[in-house]
């Protein structure tokens, strides 16, 4: 189970921002890619089709700094 809270992995450039209150393990079934000319945003949504968080990849770019500076560093 995750807990909701926005994270980043400053080792792979991405982010993780929970929707959702609690997503169990194998919860999210789908996602959604969104393509951008600087990193991706893909949404995770559960069998329902209910957005249960969105995984941004090229993080750095696609975040102000401000925005990043609030994140929960992963290690």
């Amino acid at each position: 189970m995750t807990e909701r809270r926005f994270t980043i992995d400053p080792s792979v450039d991405a982010a993780y921002l929970p929707v959702a209150p609690l997503i169990d393990a194998g919860e999210s079934v789908e996602n959604v890619v969104i393509e951008r000319s600087n990193g991706t945003i893909v949404l995770d949504l559960d069998a329902e089709g209910r957005l249960l968080g969105v995984e941004i990849l090229g993080a750095s770019a696609l975040h102000t700094p401000l925005t990043l500076a609030d994140a929960e560093v992963l290690s």
